[in-house]
């Protein structure tokens, strides 16, 4: 099944590398930092057909959807056709396409690809992480000697403030900080080791669920704010990190 998905979005990364005069293809959502391209939607039709044709029982939970099923229950893809919309319009090429398969609420694998790049992360329960094909690792870095990657949650303003504190806080810890702005990617780089700590106050399911599973199959941990595994059907604060962490986080956590 792996092997298919993978497959199957390398395939869509296809539909990304060929987008044309992306800007006339482009709409608001909820605000103006909320974008939607024609190309998403053309992504998420291609998926949900190939993706349904290959576990017909599984719901299908998707970014641009209209209508969700609860993907708690059952089978389920949790899938994001483009991760970093904003950056994918203004020609950044910092953009992924996410895939998660879960059972009953657990993810069981999960792809991530850049195709900007050819990188493709992929997870699978239970046996190990990949970056094309390659194991990868956590980095055993401290924090001070590392960097993280913060999210800005910027649909939700009212976060704006306490990020911009938490931000202040890692970098008075680190040795600096990046912010790529393509949430499923910032997950995988903690799970390479590019990166040892990433948050956001608010992701949607799609934004971590294959990134997150990536990350705990290379080492690493992931939780919200308030200590549990994110949610797969609402929004919910994310942070992530290598092991030796944890106790950094815990002592700028809200």
């Amino acid at each position: 099944m792996l092997e298919k998905i993978i497959h199957l979005v390398k395939r869509a990364g296809e539909i990304v590398l060929s987008a044309e005069d992306v800007g006339a293809h482009t709409h608001t959502k909820t605000s103006a930092a909320d974008l939607v391209t024609d190309f998403d939607v053309q992504v998420e039709v291609f998926l949900k057909r190939e993706l349904l044709a290959l576990l017909p029982e599984a719901v299908f939970y998707g970014e641009e959807e209209a209508e969700r099923e609860d993907p708690t229950r059952g089978w389920a893809f949790i899938v994001d056709p483009i991760d970093g919309t904003t950056n994918f319009v203004r020609g950044i090429g910092h953009s992924n396409i996410s895939v998660a398969l879960s059972k009953d609420g657990e993810v069981q694998l999960g792809v991530v690809y850049n195709p900007y790049k050819g990188e493709l992360f992929s997870g699978e329960r239970g046996k190990g992480a990949f970056l094309n094909g390659a194991p990868i690792h956590v980095s055993d870095l401290p924090l001070s000697q590392g960097i993280f990657i913060m999210g800005t949650a910027i649909y939700r303003r009212e976060f704006i403030g306490p990020s911009m504190a938490m931000a202040e806080a890692l970098l008075r810890r680190s040795c600096d900080l990046r912010r790529f702005a393509a949430a499923a990617l910032d997950l995988c780089y903690v799970a390479c080791g590019r990166a040892e700590v990433f948050y956001e106050y608010s992701l949607c399911p799609w934004d971590h669920a294959a990134g997150g599973l990536i990350l705990t199959e290379a080492g690493g941990v992931i939780r919200t704010f308030e200590g549990d595994q994110p949610a797969l059907d609402r929004r919910c604060s994310v942070w992530a990190s290598n092991l030796v962490n944890a106790e950094v986080m815990a002592e700028v956590l809200p």
